[in-house]
């Protein structure tokens, strides 16, 4: 006699959704639970090089802020040296290159404080301008989006960027780049993210 098999069905994806946050980012959400919450930190108080706020919204296909969205950043320090044993060079007491910041619920405007980071070799051998990795996950999203942002004042460094040069319209490249301003006698990167539509933020597979 033949047994007929029976298969499982696929098990439904599913977002991130509003409670992300109360495990992933518990004291930006108002939960007091960590004595030292994961992510706050980027750099630590002994980094060197200029200090600098990045900050912008996370916009959808309709033009309207989500409110709702947690960023994870990645970058190396201002010498150009991740914080990872793999890579050469050792970097400054306190810094850990990775931060996690949520957008705000009334706003959806997000923020980190940090040091600029240097430029950085690629794994072809060619300089990478100064940039932060920026990973981000909200409702409506099923798989994690990688972008990065670039810096609008190191115009020479973007140009020769291997990265940003394999993006063949200009219009696309410049989804990356971070408006600087000064706002209180702080440097500030306005860095808006445009999930669909016109402009859409330029987004990598990897």
């Amino acid at each position: 006699m033949v047994q007929k098999l029976e298969y499982l069905k696929e098990t439904p994806s599913q977002t991130a959704g509003p409670y992300v946050h109360i495990g992933l980012a518990p004291g930006a959400a108002g939960f007091d639970i960590y004595e030292n919450e994961l992510g706050r930190d980027i750099a630590g108080p002994d980094a060197k090089g200029e200090r600098i706020r990045v900050e912008g919204v996370v916009i959808d296909g309709t033009g309207s802020p989500i409110k709702d969205v947690m960023l994870e950043t990645w970058q190396a320090n201002a010498e150009g040296v991740y914080a990872h044993p793999e890579h050469d060079g050792e970097v400054e007491a306190g810094f850990s290159g990775w931060g996690r910041v949520i957008t705000d619920f009334d706003s959806g405007e997000w923020g980190f404080d940090t040091v600029k980071p240097g430029a950085v070799m690629g794994r072809n051998g060619r300089m990478m301008a100064p940039h932060i990795t920026l990973w981000i996950v909200a409702r409506g999203i099923n798989i994690g989006l990688n972008t990065r942002v670039y810096f609008e004042d190191e115009a020479e460094a973007n140009a020769a960027d291997p990265v940003l040069n394999v993006i063949e319209w200009e219009r696309r490249r410049a989804t990356l780049i971070a408006k600087r301003t000064e706002r209180d006698g702080q440097v500030v990167y306005r860095f808006d993210i445009k999930l669909q539509g016109e402009d859409e933020t330029v987004f990598f597979d990897i």
